[in-house]
């Protein structure tokens, strides 16, 4: 008896999954269910489908053009594809977009999309049967009008808009097309290009920085890397002269990054302000993309905080950093509302192994952009109270929470704008001083904070030319915190100062010892050296200058 039903029991399971596998198969092919239920399988794509794409274009001195179409059909992507820089036209793109259980018999889905002034399907292998639809600014589409259509993995689902022939898109699922848009433009520096999402929005993949199993942590510091909407302008480029005279900031510089992470391997990367020059950056979206992309590729954490530069273009911080927040392999987070800045929080690296355990924490905060008070206090902002309140807080708290670690725990910080402390020329120091010191005319403290709570080391950015580190010291002499300069890495920033060398900082952490060792790689002349290499951490305390 029992063998029976348990016999009974098996075919009725047996004969549910077939009748599942089929159903699934002939709502993929046929959409035999109602939207209720087919909503939920397996391939259905969630949110919207992109039905139709098109380009309006516009004319100030033309009253009968127009770059808006009925917003209960169309939804426009708020970029011009001039960027502002046409002398009387504007143009936009525009998609139409629907819920897949709205879809109507007639509605068809864009599967494809290309650029060009030829029909794609003219003369290409495999598209001769294909029917692509024009549309303005060189734009094809390749629709379906097939049931089954949405739910397919060629289903375009979100569309978005670039700029610049080296626009790159690193978003899991999406991908730019190939060609930029066919408009009179002046030139292909800023070149509006779209980018395309197929099938279902992913959660990006993040991690989580841990000391590896040899007990070392690499840090690479990247400051100021100044990128463009485009390829960009070098300034002060070194030697004069090099390649011929051709220098395109944003290509040798992202070059030169990608170089260094090749050959490094860091175990985690912050980038400390100005990572987009914000006057030569009138999408930052494309700019941002752009540096992502090289840490993305080679699945390495990262985090950022913004300089005085980086929201002068087109989107303020907090937009910024919500962008930034939603990409892969990203550690960056706003912080708090109600403190002052963008971008105040820390990161913490586990110890080796499986251990939940912070072995390092690492500070980063918003030193904000220029004097909210140019009267009394010249040039640059300063930390303000509430932020050095929260670090403090934060940082006693977590001196509990960090007490179950075996080894020497370490707090670093990374910073944009230097403190006024590193204006000291009495300070014991390893590598040089090319520059004024531009720190904030106020000092608000955040020196004495870090060293009150322990931190070792605070690394900035900001004066390019600067790449020296100091050693702040305690009354009675002795060591209390190394403060460092990176040095700036972009050529869409200044250099000069006797001949600049862009470069990148890093920080080799070896918890065994509780040590920090510091070294410069540069991008011309000694590329293989490391520069001003020296030890400024030593059981777990800042070390003498040696």
């Amino acid at each position: 008896m029992t063998r029976r039903i348990v016999r009974t029991i098996c075919q009725l399971a047996a004969l549910t999954v077939v009748s599942i596998v089929v159903v699934y198969f002939l709502d993929n092919r046929f959409r035999v269910l109602p939207s209720a239920l087919h909503n939920v399988m397996p391939a259905h794509h969630p949110g919207l489908i992109i039905t139709d794409i098109t380009v309006t274009t516009c004319s100030r001195v033309n009253v009968f053009s127009s770059c808006k179409l009925d917003a209960d059909v169309w939804h426009r992507i708020e970029k011009d594809l001039y960027l502002g820089s046409g002398w009387v036209s504007s143009a936009y793109v525009h998609i139409k977009r629907k819920k897949e259980e709205e879809l109507k018999a007639d509605d068809k889905v864009v599967v494809d999309v290309k650029v060009g002034r030829l029909d794609p399907s003219n003369g290409q292998k495999g598209e001769e049967n294909e029917r692509w639809e024009s549309r303005p600014a060189g734009l094809w589409l390749k629709r379906s009008a097939k049931r089954h259509a949405s739910d397919s993995s060629k289903a375009i689902t979100a569309v978005d808009v670039l700029f610049g022939a080296d626009a790159v898109d690193p978003r899991n699922g999406w991908e730019t097309v190939g060609t930029g848009l066919l408009l009179d433009t002046a030139g292909e520096g800023q070149e509006a290009r779209l980018s395309i999402r197929r099938g279902k929005p992913t959660t990006p993949p993040k991690t989580t920085p841990r000391i590896n199993e040899h007990g070392k942590f690499k840090i690479m510091q990247v400051a100021d890397l100044h990128l463009s909407t485009g390829t960009g302008k070098c300034r002060d480029e070194m030697p004069v002269g090099h390649n011929g005279g051709k220098c395109e900031a944003d290509p040798r510089t992202l070059d030169f990054v990608r170089k260094l992470l090749d050959e490094e391997k860091p175990d985690l990367v912050i980038l400390s302000g100005d990572q987009v020059n914000g006057e030569t950056a009138p999408d930052a979206q494309s700019a941002i993309f752009k540096y992502a992309d090289l840490f993305i590729e080679r699945k390495i954490p990262y985090a950022s905080i913004f300089g005085n530069h980086d929201d002068e273009g087109s989107l303020p911080r907090a937009q910024q950093m919500a962008l930034i927040e939603s990409l892969p392999y990203s550690l960056s987070i706003a912080g708090p509302e109600d403190i002052d800045g963008v971008g105040n929080y820390y990161v913490e690296v586990l110890s080796r192994g499986g251990s939940k355990h912070s072995a390092l924490t690492i500070y980063l905060l918003d030193t904000h952009a220029y004097s909210p008070d140019e009267r009394s206090f010249k040039g640059y902002d300063w930390l303000k109270k509430n932020q050095i309140d929260w670090f403090t807080k934060t940082a006693k708290g977590l001196k509990k929470a960090h007490e179950g670690y075996t080894h020497i725990h370490m707090d670093l910080a990374f910073i944009h704008i230097p403190l006024p402390e590193y204006n000291d020329p009495d300070l014991p120091r390893k590598g040089e001083w090319r520059e004024g010191v531009t720190a904030p005319g106020f000092n608000s403290g955040f020196r004495d904070a870090l060293v009150k709570e322990g931190v070792v080391m605070v690394s900035c950015g900001h004066d390019h030319a600067n790449e020296y580190c100091a050693l702040s010291k305690h009354e009675n002499d002795s060591p209390a915190l190394w403060m460092c300069y990176a040095g700036g890495v972009g050529f869409g920033g200044y250099g000069g100062y006797g001949g600049y060398h862009r470069r990148v900082r890093f920080f080799e952490i070896d918890m065994n010892e509780a040590r920090i060792n510091t070294y410069k790689r540069v991008e011309y002349g000694e590329v293989d050296k490391r520069i001003d290499e020296q030890i400024i951490v030593e059981g777990g305390k800042p070390a003498p200058l040696r």
